[in-house]
C-alpha cells in the first residue's frame, strides 16, 4: 500500500491559507525608524546617496516623528549633525546640543506613544570622525572614551530619552553607561547594545548623512567581518554589563550571526538595516530591477525570520502603513 501524494503546495493556495501558516510575522511595532537632525537647519537637506532620507530641521524632525508614532512604529532612532565639531566631540554631552535638543523636542511631541532612542556615540562630534576620544598615538583610547559616554548617556537622560544606543564598540561600554544612569537616578532608562557591529563597506551613505570627518577606517575597535563567534562573546559581556537588548549591526550581511545571538540570549534582539542596504535596493529599483515594495517587505522579513524583534530601518514608516493597509 503506497502512501498518499505528498503536495507542500496545499498551504500556499491562496493568501488567506498562506497567512494561516506564515512562521514569521512583520508588524509595525516591530520597527525602528532612524533619523538624522541637523543643526541650525532652515529646510530638510536630502541625503544623496539615500533617496527619501534627509537631514531633518528640528520642526520637520517633530513632525515626522509624530507621523511615525501615528504610523504604530515601535520606535525611533536619532542622529544628529553639529555645526561644530572638536577633537572630543563635546557637542554629545552639551544639553543644548543638537542631539540632546532633538530628544527634547520628540519627547515632547510624541511623549509615549513610541519609544525614543539616540545614538550613544562621538563619531557624528568629532572632528576625527572616530568614535571614542584619540590617544596621543592617534589610536582611539578606549577607557577615556568610556568616561564621555558616561556623561552622554546622563544628558541624553537628562533629556528625556527612553532608550540609550552605545555604538561604539568600545570595551566596557555599557557598563560605563549603566553605572553613570543609575549614579545620575536613571534606573529607569534602557540600554540597546551595539553588541556586534561590524567594519562594514555598507556605511558609506550614513557616513554622508553625518557628515562624517572620518578618514582611515575603524577597524580596530569594529568587529571583522570575518568573526562570528566572537560576535556572540561580544553579546555575553554587553549583557552581563547590563544591556536590556543587544543588536546586531549590518542586517543582511549578517543573517547568521543574528540567528546565532538569538539562540545565545533572553533579551530582545535587534538588528540594523543599514544605509548602504538601503541604497542598493533604492538604486536597483529606480533603474526597474526590481520590484521595491516588496524587495523591503521581503528583506524586513528576512530579518524578522532570523531572530530579530527589533529591525531598524529606514523604511520603517512606509513599511508600517503598508502592513496596516494590509489587515
Amino acid at each position: 500500500m503506497g502512501y498518499p501524494e505528498i503536495r507542500p503546495r496545499r498551504l500556499r493556495t491562496t493568501p488567506a491559507m498562506r497567512r494561516l501558516v506564515a512562521e514569521t510575522s512583520l508588524e509595525p511595532r516591530h520597527l525602528v525608524l532612524p533619523m538624522f537632525v541637523r543643526e541650525g537647519a532652515t529646510e530638510p537637506r536630502p541625503i544623496p546617496s539615500m533617496p527619501g532620507v534627509v537631514q531633518h530641521t528640528m520642526e520637520s524632525l517633530r513632525k515626522a516623528s509624530l507621523e511615525a508614532a501615528e504610523a504604530g512604529v515601535g520606535g525611533l532612532m536619532l542622529f544628529a549633525i553639529p555645526s561644530r565639531k572638536d577633537a572630543v566631540g563635546s557637542g554629545g554631552v552639551d544639553p543644548k546640543g543638537p542631539l540632546n535638543a532633538a530628544i527634547r523636542e520628540v519627547v515632547a511631541e510624541v511623549g509615549d506613544a513610541t519609544v525614543v532612542m539616540a545614538d550613544l556615540c562621538l563619531d557624528e562630534f568629532t572632528d576625527h570622525g572616530h568614535c571614542g576620544v584619540l590617544a596621543p598615538d592617534g589610536s582611539v583610547d578606549n577607557d577615556a572614551t568610556l568616561e564621555v559616554y558616561g556623561r552622554m548617556a546622563v544628558a541624553q537622560a537628562e533629556a528625556g530619552v527612553h532608550v540609550v544606543g552605545p555604538s561604539g564598540m568600545m570595551d566596557g561600554q555599557v557598563g560605563a553607561a549603566r553605572a553613570a544612569l543609575d549614579a545620575a537616578g536613571h534606573q529607569d532608562v534602557a540600554i540597546l547594545a551595539y553588541a556586534a557591529k561590524y567594519a562594514s563597506a555598507f556605511y558609506g551613505p550614513f557616513r554622508d548623512a553625518v557628515e562624517s570627518s572620518l578618514v582611515g577606517d575603524r577597524k580596530t575597535y569594529q568587529q571583522d567581518p570575518a568573526n562570528g563567534i566572537e560576535a556572540l562573546r561580544e553579546t555575553a559581556l554587553d549583557i552581563e554589563e547590563g544591556a536590556d537588548m543587544v543588536m546586531v549591526k549590518p542586517a543582511m550581511s549578517y543573517l547568521d550571526v543574528l540567528a546565532r545571538v538569538r539562540d545565545l540570549v533572553d533579551v530582545p534582539v535587534a538588528a540594523y538595516q543599514i544605509s548602504g542596504e538601503y541604497a542598493m535596493i533604492q538604486a536597483a529599483a529606480e533603474r526597474g530591477w526590481i520590484d521595491r515594495d516588496r524587495a523591503v517587505l521581503e528583506t524586513l522579513t528576512s530579518i524578522r525570520r532570523a531572530g530579530a524583534d527589533i529591525v531598524l530601518s529606514y523604511w520603517a514608516v512606509e513599511a508600517a502603513h503598508w502592513l496596516r493597509a494590509a489587515r
